[in-house]
């Protein structure tokens, strides 16, 4: 005799995913096939910024059907594509925000590998030392930190004053999403943020930390966030009209 509510529950098993790159108007991106269990038909996203392609399947599904469905929808990708501007590469004389400022790069191999904030005649810089290869990384860095910094206390003054305490605090580079909140309470969000202007970045930690106490999106949680964020509107809407520019920046 066995009894089924003595058994350990086992964990669902993470989704297959298929990972290739699928070349669009002379453009190869990364493109990730995944199954869900929930899924009825085909659905194909760009990732923000142009940076990849995600199709979602029904379990089981040919990937005969899944190459038909692509070429089905190759014009619909190439004119989306069109609208997305090329991916510029992070490089000594380029201009990139920081806090929403476009500071421009400049390469000085003759120090160590660090970077630091300066100005000169034209504007702000962005300072890169050391070796000329690891220059994108170390930006990156740099914004990694400078998210670090700035996120956290953000988040420990809006959490204070909803009465919440979050779990923990992550930093990502994701491609779809610019934070998120898990039921525990661990923040998620992208380092990228740190090249929006301070409002914005404000904004996104307020919409985040309200989700620890309002896990979705409507009129309880808007009115929180409104209340953390003031500037809640016009910050969300920059985010959407200029969102893709940051995420097709390339660090790599």
């Amino acid at each position: 005799m066995s009894f089924g509510f003595f058994r350990t529950p086992t964990k669902p098993k993470p989704a297959p995913v298929e990972e290739r790159e699928h070349v669009v108007a002379g453009r190869s991106l990364p493109l990730k096939i995944v199954e869900n269990d929930r899924a009825r038909r085909l659905t194909l996203r760009i990732d923000s910024g142009g940076r990849g392609l995600r199709i979602t399947v029904p379990p089981g599904l040919r990937r005969g059907e899944v190459e038909k469905f692509l070429d089905r929808h190759q014009g619909w990708l190439e004119q989306r594509l069109a609208k997305v501007p090329n991916r510029p590469q992070v490089r000594p004389g380029i201009k990139i925000p920081l806090r929403g400022v476009p500071h421009r790069i400049v390469h000085e191999p003759s120090k160590r590998g660090t970077v630091t904030v300066s100005n000169d005649e034209h504007g702000p810089l962005l300072i890169a030392h050391g070796d000329r290869i690891h220059l994108p990384r170390r930006i990156a860095d740099f914004l990694k930190r400078e998210a670090k910094s700035e996120i956290e206390a953000l988040v420990a003054k809006h959490t204070q004053a909803l009465g919440k305490r979050a779990k923990a605090i992550r930093f990502k580079d994701t491609s779809s999403r610019w934070g998120s909140c898990t039921s525990e309470g661990n923040l998620s969000f992208s380092w990228r943020i740190m090249m929006a202007p301070s409002p914005v970045i404000n904004y996104l930690v307020a919409h985040e930390v309200a989700h620890l106490k309002e896990m979705n999106h409507g009129p309880k949680f808007w009115k929180l966030c409104e209340e953390l964020c003031p500037d809640t509107e016009r910050c969300k809407a920059w985010l959407k009209r200029n969102g893709g520019a940051l995420q097709s920046i390339a660090f790599e």
